[in-house]
C-alpha cells in the first residue's frame, strides 16, 4: 500500500499485554507529531511507552487503506498475506524483511527493531475486504514477512478480531510465529478450526540459548517456543515447525542439528522444515555487522560460503537437509502417505495430531512475498 492520507483518532493505552506483562504495563509518552515527509502523512500518530521491554522503540500508529495483501508471481506458495505490523521487536539480526522498511525512509538497522508501525485499524478494515462479493475465501498467511506476535500485539491486540474475521468469513488461514503470545489466542484459534483450515508454525532455528541470547534477542526462547508447539499439540490443533533459520558455522553441527531435531519432536511438532540462512540486500548487511562485532573470526567463512549473495551454495543446502531428515526419522517424524501429503501440513485443517509426521524440504516460506509493504 502506498502510505498516504493517513489519520489515526483513539488511544491504544489501556490495552493489556498478556505474554510480556513485566514489559508492557499500562503507560506511554506523549502522541508526537510525526517527522516531516514520513508516510506522506502528518496525521500518523508517533508514539513511546515508558515500559522496560519498549523502551527506545517507537510506534507510528496509522490507518491503513487495505491489509490483504495479493503476493506477486504466477504461483506463489500462498496467494494472500496480512501484516498487521511493519518494523519488528523481535531484533532477529537476519531477518529477511529488514530490507521492507527502507521503503518507509526507515533504514533496514536499528529503525527496523525499534521504529514499529501499526495498522491499527487491520480489523475492520479486513472486516470489509472480506465482506466484497468477489473475494473468493483463498488461503491468507500471516506472519511471513514480520511476526503478527511480536510484542507490540501484547498491546494493540490486532490479532484476535483479525482471526475472527477470517473464520467468520470462510476464509483459511496460516500463522508463522516466534511468539508464544499465541497461545493466548488459543480459544479463538480452536473455534476458527471448526469452520475453516488453520495452519500453524513455530519458528526455531536451533535450541542453542547462547546462540539464541545474541542472534534473536528480543524473541521468547527456543524452550518456550517448543512449549507453545507441545500445548498446540495437546490442544488438538497441531504445529508445525521451521528448522529456521540454520545458520552456518554456528547451529549447523551434525550435534546441534540432532539436538534440535529430538527436541521439535519431543514437543510433538507435526512436520520440521529446515531452511538455510539466507541473507538479502538489507539483511546481509546488519547481519555481517553483527557477526564482525560477535563472532569475527566467522566473517572469512561466511564471505567464502555466500560470496556476496542472499544463499548458501545448493550442495550445502542439500547436506544440511538430508541431516535434519535422517534425524527426524531417528525421532519419529517420518514422511507420510502421498496422500496426507498433497497439502501442506500448515494448510490442512487443523485436527487431532497425526500419528505420521513429516520433514519437508523446500524454499524459504517468504521467497514470494510482496516486495515492499503492504
Amino acid at each position: 500500500m502506498r502510505w498516504s492520507g493517513q489519520l489515526i483518532s483513539g488511544n491504544t493505552d489501556s490495552a493489556e499485554d498478556a505474554e510480556y506483562t513485566e514489559d508492557n504495563a499500562p503507560g506511554s509518552g506523549p502522541a508526537q507529531p510525526v517527522q516531516a515527509g514520513l508516510f506522506a502523512a502528518s496525521d500518523t500518530v508517533v508514539r513511546t511507552f515508558d515500559t522496560p521491554g519498549f523502551r527506545g522503540a517507537t510506534f507510528y500508529e496509522v490507518r491503513a487503506k487495505s491489509v490483504l495483501n495479493k503476493v506477486p508471481g504466477e504461483s506463489p506458495m500462498f496467494g494472500w498475506t496480512i501484516n498487521p505490523y511493519r518494523g519488528c521487536g523481535h531484533r532477529c539480526v537476519y531477518c529477511f524483511a529488514r530490507k521492507t522498511h527502507t521503503y518507509l525512509d526507515f533504514d533496514a538497522g536499528l529503525d527496523f527493531d525499534t521504529r514499529i508501525v501499526v495498522k491499527v485499524n487491520a480489523p475492520e478494515v479486513l472486516r470489509r475486504e472480506l465482506a466484497r462479493p468477489s473475494w473468493q475465501r483463498e488461503h491468507v498467511a500471516m506472519g511471513t514477512n514480520v511476526d503478527c506476535y511480536q510484542r507490540a500485539e501484547g498491546r494493540y491486540r490486532l490479532m484476535p478480531d483479525i482471526i475472527e474475521a477470517l473464520a467468520r468469513s470462510g476464509t483459511p488461514f496460516s500463522i508463522l510465529t516466534k511468539g508464544t503470545l499465541m497461545l493466548r489466542d488459543l480459544p479463538l484459534l480452536e473455534a476458527a478450526a471448526q469452520d475453516v483450515s488453520v495452519g500453524l508454525a513455530m519458528s526455531v532455528g536451533s535450541i542453542d540459548e547462547n546462540v539464541w541470547r545474541t542472534v534473536e534477542p528480543g524473541t521468547p526462547s527456543p524452550a518456550r517456543r517448543l512449549d507453545a508447539v507441545r500445548t498446540l499439540a495437546e490442544a488438538g490443533l497441531g504445529c508445525s515447525v521451521l528448522m529456521a533459520p540454520i545458520l552456518p558455522f554456528l547451529t549447523d553441527s551434525p550435534e546441534q542439528l540432532r539436538a534440535t531435531v529430538a527436541a521439535i519432536a519431543e514437543a510433538g511438532a507435526r512436520s520440521v522444515t529446515p531452511i538455510v540462512l539466507h541473507l538479502r540486500s538489507g539483511a546481509r548487511e546488519w547481519y555481517y555487522e553483527w557477526l564482525q562485532a560477535t563472532y569475527p573470526s566467522l566473517v572469512p567463512r561466511y564471505r567464502a560460503l555466500y560470496r556476496d549473495g542472499s544463499y548458501a551454495p545448493s550442495w550445502y543446502q542439500d547436506r544440511i537437509t538430508s541431516a535434519v531428515r535422517e534425524f527426524a526419522k531417528a525421532y519419529g517424524l517420518v514422511r507420510p502417505e502421498p496422500a496426507e501429503e498433497e497439502q501442506p501440513a500448515r494448510f490442512r485443517k487443523a485436527g487431532p495430531k497425526p500419528t505420521a509426521r513429516t520433514v519437508e524440504s523446500q524454499p524459504a516460506l517468504w521467497d514470494d512475498e510482496e516486495p515492499g509493504p503492504g
